[in-house]
């Protein structure tokens, strides 16, 4: 037990969220258990992680949230182990909400992405059917994010290009999609900051500069591709030509990375399979194995494409960490809270705080 590396969970402690302040002691050695000396609150060394409160062993929840994001059906665990159904849909819930902690907290930062490419996924679920909107970069192969929802809708990519703005730093970015027109508006109302002028009312909203659209329109026969068409939407020709030499090399146009990423998550998420009686009863159920898949892929799992002289995860790539995780480092990262910000006043100043002049 190492208090150096520990924060006060305590959301009403000052100190919440900071390491090595020398606010945390050990509380109990036997039972695992902090005390913060700041709110004089003591809390388990797992709390905040997915073993927080299990009385399984720590070993036996790992197995079985690596073969739940590697596609094995839950009905298949529960004949497995014994476990019963609604136990491991609860630890498929923690590791979704732990891994969209992670993500949120690591790959939900500025930095340069070169070129992102966005696709949508239809996803049959128990008396309908939900679409699952992701997005990479191409350089890494670092999965940026994703939305659920029953509708394939403005709403979606909007919530969609949100997160990938939050991992976008103001550089040149090509964004290539399909030819669904809700890209065009979402990524134009987007990348845009307000102007702060000093004057009142709403400030006005400039789009990012060079931000270059592209779309490849396929067109089916049969469920085969007879013609491809490739657009040019924001930008020229040039420059969109270079961005795209820049991440991806020799080619054209396409939207390849991000339909092989979209076979990764058909492969690794049990209810995506196509045909399989493995449906999931509702979308919440999607969202939060879309993120344990997603984590998995981008901190545990290295990457064909990335090897030259070691092993790399598309983490690694983009710099976020120096060494593949596992799972149970996954499952075990304590993402820090926000640091605590004192309540605004609200209301007219209180006589006694404004000074008089005499």
């Amino acid at each position: 037990m190492d208090p150096t590396t520990v924060f006060c969970p305590n959301p009403h402690c000052h100190a919440r969220g900071q390491t090595d302040q020398g606010n945390i002691g050990i509380h109990s050695q036997k039972e695992q258990r902090f005390i913060c000396h700041a709110c004089h609150t003591t809390f388990s060394a797992r709390k905040g992680t997915v073993f927080y409160r299990l009385r399984t062993p720590a070993e036996t929840v790992v197995i079985v949230v690596t073969l739940l994001a590697h596609g094995c059906p839950v009905q298949a665990i529960v004949a497995a182990f014994g476990f019963d159904e609604r136990t491991v849909a609860d630890w498929w819930a923690r590791s979704g909400r732990q891994g969209q902690a992670v993500h949120e907290y690591l790959v939900e930062q500025p930095r340069d992405l070169g070129q992102v490419q966005a696709d949508e996924l239809r996803v049959k679920k128990q008396g309908g059917i939900v679409w699952m909107a992701l997005a990479l970069m191409v350089t890494t192969r670092l999965w940026l994010g994703g939305e659920v929802s029953e509708q394939r809708d403005l709403p979606l990519i909007r919530r969609l290009i949100e997160r990938v703005r939050r991992c976008a730093a103001r550089r040149p970015l090509l964004v290539c999609t399909d030819g669904l027109v809700s890209y065009l508006r979402a990524i134009r109302e987007t990348f845009r900051d307000p102007v702060h002028t000093g004057q009142g009312g709403r400030p006005r909203l400039r789009r990012w500069r060079h931000v270059l659209i592209a779309q490849v329109v396929k067109r089916y026969e049969r469920r085969r591709v007879v013609e491809t068409e490739r657009r040019i939407v924001e930008g020229t020709p040039a420059r969109v030509e270079t961005l795209r030499r820049r991440s991806q090399g020799d080619g054209v146009i396409n939207t390849a990375y991000i339909e092989r990423l979209n076979a990764t998550f058909r492969e690794h998420l049990a209810p995506l399979a196509r045909r399989c009686r493995a449906l999931a009863r509702h979308t919440l159920t999607l969202h939060e194995g879309m993120f344990l898949v997603g984590t998995v892929y981008n901190f545990c799992t290295p990457h064909e494409s990335l090897h030259h002289v070691q092993k790399t995860t598309p983490a690694m790539a983009a710099g976020i960490t120096d060494h593949c995780w596992t799972v149970r480092a996954l499952l075990s990262f304590h993402v820090p809270l926000s640091r605590w910000a004192p309540p605004k006043r609200r209301g007219r100043p209180s006589h006694t705080l404004v000074p008089r002049i005499p």
